[in-house]
């Protein structure tokens, strides 16, 4: 056979035979390149802190959650939140009238020792104010009668919803209004005078009370009213138990029951 007519394909050296027209191998993939965000991203979490950034961010939670409180329990509804001007006006009138007792409680006792020191005959002047003291100090402990201008306040109470520290709360607003002397259905208060018992029985120093309760009460009415009538005060705190309370004011308050005198077991005077 010719071989001109059959012609051998010629194989390359090494004796691989080639695949006519192979696609070239792809060449490796490039890193992909990371963004600026990446960075930014990989760089905050997850966060690396020292001990001590750790403490001072504790440190800043509870100052914020502190003042979250506070905000807080400043904006809530208290008893002045929404009061009217003229409420606001006289609660502010009431501190003033409070304030100026105090000076002119100052100023008396200052004219006191004045009169003592210039007077001729300072013994009978230290007399006289032995006896007003002796007075006044038994007023206040409720071992002698008293009169004046003051006020009277009632108490009807039908649903016996009346618990006895809402009473003690109406003593205690009339004593920060000036009261001088108070008398509750016949029971003296004194400065050790306690409340006690639940709604529709209520005890004074152990004595029972029964509604309607009425406070006898001498000081200035111009202070002593007002007092009980301010926004989230006794008298709206009592009407909201269905109670009714009548304050009606007086030139001639007499407050009359008294307190026997107690001889105290331990104190003695350290005067010579």
């Amino acid at each position: 056979m010719n071989n001109d007519e059959n012609p051998r394909s010629e194989q390359p050296e090494g004796g691989a035979s080639a695949a006519p027209d192979a696609p070239a191998p792809a060449p490796a993939p490039a890193a992909e390149e990371v963004s600026g965000r990446q960075r930014l991203k990989a760089g905050l979490w997850p966060p690396r802190l020292s001990r001590a950034q750790l403490i001072v961010a504790v440190l800043l939670f509870g100052l914020g959650l502190g003042l979250a409180i506070q905000v807080r329990s400043t904006s809530d509804d208290g008893a002045l939140r929404g009061a009217r001007q003229e409420d606001l006006v006289r609660i502010l009138d009431e501190v003033d009238d409070r304030t100026q007792r105090l000076e002119d409680e100052k100023q008396r006792l200052d004219d006191q020792r004045a009169e003592l020191e210039n007077s001729s005959d300072q013994a009978e002047e230290a007399r006289k104010q032995t006896l007003e003291k002796e007075r006044q100090l038994g007023i206040l402990a409720g071992t002698v009668a008293a009169k004046g201008p003051g006020i009277t306040l009632t108490i009807t109470d039908p649903s016996g919803a009346v618990a006895p520290d809402m009473l003690l709360d109406a003593i205690q607003e009339l004593r920060a209004a000036g009261a001088e002397a108070i008398e509750v259905n016949g029971v003296r208060v004194v400065a050790g005078t306690y409340f006690s018992g639940e709604a529709g029985d209520v005890r004074v120093d152990g004595k029972k009370i029964e509604a309607p309760y009425e406070f006898t009460v001498i000081g200035k009415p111009q202070d002593l009213e007002p007092a009980l009538n301010i926004p989230g005060g006794v008298v709206q705190t009592l009407e909201k138990e269905q109670a009714t309370v009548l304050v009606e004011r007086s030139d001639d308050i007499v407050v009359d029951a008294l307190r026997p005198a107690q001889r105290p077991d331990y104190a003695r005077s350290s005067s010579p």
